[in-house]
Parts: C-alpha cells; sequence; structure tokens
C-alpha cells in the first residue's frame, strides 16, 4: 500500500473511532428498592412533572410483560433519564434508581438509549439537570450513581475514559507519522 494512502485510511479509522458516542447508559429500578418507593417514582415518572413515555408500559404496550412493579419502573425511568441527555442527577428517583452499561431491552421491547427515542413530554422545569426530583427526595435532582452498588461506579470509569481515546489515537497517528516508513 502506498504511504500516502496508508495515511489517509488511517485518518479516517481514527476519525471513525474518536466520533463514536461513549457507551451508552440506562436507568433502571434499584434491586433493594421496596414496591411502595417504586410505585411512588413511577407515579413520579409517568406523571406531568416526570414527563415519560410510559404508553410502552400499558397494557398493550410492547414493554407490558413481565406486568411487574420492578419493570415498568424501569421503563419510565429510563425514559426520564435519557430526555435528560443521560445526566447521572436524572436517575436517582429517591434513592430507587441506578445506572446499569447493559442493555435492559428484551424481545420486541426495547428501552430508549438517546433522547430522540425516549418520547414523553418535552422538557419539563425544575432542578439543575431539568428533571425535578420525585417527592421523598431531597437532593434537587443530583442524585449518585449508585449508592452503595458498582454499577455506578463503572458508568462514572466509562465517562471518564471516554476524552482519553480521541487523545491517545492522537498520538498514536503523530507517533507514527513522525517514523520514517
Amino acid at each position: 500500500m502506498r504511504p500516502s494512502l496508508w495515511w489517509w485510511w488511517l485518518a479516517v479509522a481514527a476519525a471513525a473511532v474518536a466520533g463514536r458516542p461513549a457507551a451508552a447508559a440506562w436507568c433502571i429500578a434499584r434491586s433493594g428498592a421496596t414496591e411502595k418507593a417504586l410505585q411512588t417514582a413511577l407515579d413520579y415518572a409517568c406523571g406531568r412533572a416526570g414527563g415519560a413515555d410510559c404508553a410502552p408500559i400499558q397494557a398493550s404496550g410492547l414493554c407490558y410483560l413481565p406486568n411487574t412493579l420492578a419493570a415498568h419502573a424501569s421503563y419510565a425511568f429510563n425514559s426520564v433519564f435519557q430526555r435528560a441527555r443521560a445526566s447521572p442527577g436524572a436517575c436517582d428517583f429517591a434513592g430507587t434508581a441506578t445506572i446499569t452499561l447493559t442493555d435492559p431491552s428484551y424481545g420486541s421491547c426495547t428501552y430508549p438509549a438517546s433522547p430522540s427515542t425516549a418520547g414523553g413530554q418535552s422538557g419539563s422545569p425544575g432542578s439543575i439537570t431539568g428533571i425535578p426530583s420525585p417527592p421523598g427526595s431531597d437532593n434537587g435532582g443530583a442524585g449518585d450513581l449508585g449508592s452503595g452498588d458498582d454499577s455506578g461506579a463503572q458508568a462514572r470509569r466509562a465517562a471518564a475514559a471516554a476524552p482519553f481515546l480521541p487523545l491517545a489515537l492522537s498520538c498514536l497517528v503523530y507517533l507514527l507519522h513522525t517514523q520514517r516508513w
């Protein structure tokens, strides 16, 4: 391969890798949450203030089954979280939610992974993140990622590492460019 073509191919590959979005994240119900707290948070998320797209968890929706409080809350929490552009503070719901890097979608039920696929009402006024906290939350929407659960730490590490890739690729291209072939 001619050197000029090789550099062109390397530049295109580096741009493609650097332009990829960071790993997706979803907001789901925390396994230790009480039924009462989950119900309160679900009511909030599907209500006017939360603005989640809850149509898929209605009886005729693609995400109705399994018909469990945790499954329905997870879908609604994620809808609000994605609308907030996956802001970590938007996944708290009075301590009943946590972030996961594993896609919770199943069968024909697809969990939104971006604001454009999250549906629901457009931005609601409220906390700093644009998503007001549900009743019982004292943090103004700026909740933690995990509260004792490792998935929050994982999401923080992934977000912190995301800007490193373009820098590493730039260094590699520079080093390769300075070598005489």
